[in-house]
């Protein structure tokens, strides 16, 4: 009994400073956005995924939000998205980062994620020099310059305190519940050098309970999960922007001046 009595304090205290950290810091953690992907591309302006991340934004009043990838083909463009209903002038601007794993499988050959190798880079931390990022074009060789580029945008477009942050989230093949999904990996790493490794594991963990408590995709993307998988590894949630009747022209003409 006495022990028990122990642990919950000891829990307590683990739980009352991570949310003290965290809510005094610029980083206001989220969790988890999506299972799968619902279309290809899978966050521009007018997706679904990415009118919920605005409106999660706008809950708190925030201008900014930021979605956190596995670097594939895309440059991850930044880009303003309206919401119904919208409060905020000009919507929510959606800053998007990818890391590139310079000595992983995945984000080299495009891959699935290694579910082993993103718990391991959890549990032990990411080795000096192995990732990279991406955003907006450009690939920033340090964690520092690439946060720097985030502050940067979000003080650009009038952001007040902490952005709120997910990580995208979406398993290409695995199971979405047990994978945990696209920008895993970096969302833990945000938040271990912003807040420590005690605030980052209690969020990484709240984080992965995020969109069951909170998308309201999650039933249609689970129980469809197999075939939507499926649709995008076939080319088949594809989307011809020039007839999606959203606000997608001038993204994808960023995304194609600033390709390689």
């Amino acid at each position: 009994m006495r022990w028990s009595v122990v642990a919950i304090l000891v829990l307590a205290v683990i739980l009352a400073y991570s949310f003290v950290a965290v809510s005094l810091g610029p980083i206001a953690p989220l969790g988890r956005l999506s299972f799968v992907k619902l279309e290809n591309p899978d966050m521009y302006p007018g997706h679904p995924h990415s009118v919920l991340l605005a409106q999660y934004a706008e809950k708190t009043g925030s201008k900014c939000a930021l979605v956190l990838h596995f670097a594939g083909s895309s440059t991850y463009n930044s880009y303003e998205q309206d919401t119904p209903n919208s409060n905020t002038q000009n919507g929510v601007y959606i800053i998007e980062v990818a890391f590139i794993d310079t000595q992983g499988g995945g984000s080299s050959s495009l891959s699935q994620i290694n579910l082993l190798d993103s718990i391991k880079v959890a549990l032990f931390g990411v080795p000096d020099g192995r990732y990279k990022y991406m955003s907006d074009g450009v690939v920033y060789n340090s964690y520092d310059a690439m946060m720097n580029h985030v502050y940067t945008l979000a003080k650009q477009h009038g952001q007040k305190g902490a952005i709120p942050t997910v990580y995208h989230g979406t398993v290409r093949t695995d199971n979405p519940i047990l994978a945990p999904g696209c920008g895993f990996p970096l969302y833990f790493q945000i938040l271990e050098k912003t807040y420590g490794t005690i605030p980052a594991y209690v969020y990484t963990i709240t984080g992965m309970i995020f969109p069951y408590l909170n998308s309201p995709y999650r039933n249609f993307e689970l129980m469809h999960s197999s075939e939507l998988q499926y649709y995008y590894n076939n080319g088949l949630l594809n989307i011809d922007y020039k007839n999606s009747h959203v606000n997608t022209g001038k993204y994808y003409g960023q995304i194609s001046n600033n390709t390689d």
